[in-house]
């Protein structure tokens, strides 16, 4: 494996292959409202913080961030909204001129094909590096973790500081998290909503939907809520935000 890690703003052709790269995501986690607004803009807007990883001409992976000012009036935490806030934090900086302070990772894609090798890991040491490159300070990301789904109506608190004897932390994504030196610092419960219509959801995950309350989706971190009899269901996803040392 002869991994190539570029940035869009040094190899722009690639942004349609990147799009068009195999990934596994689950069907429904396309169709967040703050993502269709602003996340397939990041790659124009915000290039130099769009990496591509390609093995000769096939592109194999993609880290896409964003970077955003922490320290502006109303913010200094990490937000509960995790994914989208920073999403609509980070295209409002953009509009405003703000100096940013902090970029958060948005997504790490492997193509199916090439799971397995470590190339998710190496991805998210190019990020870190990337941003030190760029002068940026402050690395975090909204995890997705990615063994929560197997005890989707299990609690996001206890999962996220869930620990093995040797101190790692139990999932295995927020495990290669902690071996690069990323902190835990806390949970994001309403990182991404989701909200469709029940015929939406049934599209999107070939389930009845016809019954009140939660309803257990393959892929999602906690169950989608629905309301037969008004019609929609909504999934609003936790996540749990890590912070690198840059």
């Amino acid at each position: 494996m002869s991994l190539v890690i570029t940035t869009l703003a040094e190899r722009p052709e690639l942004q349609g292959p990147m799009w068009q790269m195999p990934d596994d995501w689950p069907a429904f986690m396309a169709e967040d409202p703050v993502g269709w607004a602003c996340y397939a803009h990041v790659p124009t807007e915000f290039p130099e913080h769009v990496l591509v990883a390609t093995d000769g001409d096939e592109v194999v992976a993609h880290a896409i961030s964003a970077p955003f000012r922490l320290a502006a009036p109303g913010r200094g935490e990490l937000p509960g909204m995790g994914w989208d806030q920073v999403l609509i934090w980070a295209f409002a900086d953009l509009r405003a001129g703000e100096q940013p302070d902090t970029v958060s990772a948005l997504d790490i894609t492997v193509t199916t094909d090439r799971q397995g090798e470590g190339i998710s890991r190496r991805m998210l040491v190019a990020l870190r590096d990337n941003v030190r490159r760029l002068g940026i300070p402050n690395l975090v990301a909204p995890v997705r973790p990615t063994a929560k789904h197997l005890e989707a109506g299990g609690s996001i608190e206890e999962y996220a500081f869930r620990t093995r004897p040797d101190g790692l932390p139990y999932d295995p994504w927020l495990r290669v998290h902690a071996r690069l030196g990323a902190t835990v610092e806390a949970v994001c419960p309403a990182s991404m909503t989701i909200p469709g219509t029940l015929e939406q959801w049934r599209a999107w995950t070939g389930l009845p939907f016809d019954t009140p309350g939660p309803v257990e989706v393959p892929g999602a971190l906690v169950p989608v809520h629905c309301e037969p009899e008004r019609g929609y269901a909504v999934y609003v996803e936790p996540n749990v935000w890590v912070r690198h040392t840059v």
